[in-house]
């Protein structure tokens, strides 16, 4: 007996992706481990370069994806203008000036204008910016022009602090040292109370770990 089953398609998540090495960079590793001493060679060493292509391609996965794959279709049409916070979301990225990592924590506020946006997916957004090579300053501002433009709502907030391994690994080796910046639009900017709202939700968790 034969059954003609329909056809399911289950859409690829952007975000879940095959475990694939980044062209080129193995055999950039093998130099790079002569360069610093190793033998590319050694037992320890022998899958290596494969492992740091694969990571590589991870970690910068967010070059290779849109601000519309990101969100996907979680953009609704909903009543209510009252402030939404998104605390804690934590990212992980590498610095642009020493490829060293540095890592954190993203608050995203917004009031809305007609639209909201599933909660899921701010950590992609963050994710999305976070994965490539970056500095705080400029992934702050991302996430703030995203919400922007995906919404369009009466303002967003962003947040961020993160510990930054240039600092503490090198140079100045400063372990306890830790970096904020901020972003804010429409109403967050221009009225004094909102924002005074939005940094008291969150500053509880400021350093607080």
């Amino acid at each position: 007996m034969t059954t003609n089953a329909p056809d399911v398609h289950i859409a690829a998540d952007p975000f879940m992706q095959e475990e694939l090495e980044l062209p080129g960079l193995s055999a950039l590793t093998e130099q790079w481990l002569s360069a610093v001493g190793e033998d590319p060679t050694r037992e320890g060493l022998l899958r290596t370069p494969h492992r740091v292509a694969k990571a590589w391609n991870f970690l910068t996965d967010g070059y290779r994806m849109t601000l519309e794959e990101a969100a996907g279709n979680a953009v609704f049409e909903a009543e209510g203008s009252e402030m939404v916070i998104v605390k804690d979301i934590e990212f992980y990225s590498m610095c642009e000036h020493h490829m060293l990592p540095f890592y954190g924590r993203a608050h995203v506020a917004y009031i809305p204008d007609g639209k909201i946006l599933g909660l899921s997916k701010f950590a992609r957004i963050v994710d999305l910016y976070a994965r490539r090579l970056q500095v705080q300053e400029r992934i702050t501002t991302q996430l703030a022009d995203a919400v922007q433009e995906l919404l369009a709502p009466r303002g967003v907030a962003v947040l961020m602090e993160g510990t930054h391994l240039c600092m503490a690994m090198r140079g100045v080796q400063k372990q306890n040292s830790s970096t904020t910046t901020s972003a804010m639009r429409g109403v967050f900017r221009d009225d004094p109370r909102t924002r005074a709202e939005f940094m008291s939700a969150v500053q509880s968790t400021l350093r607080s770990r």
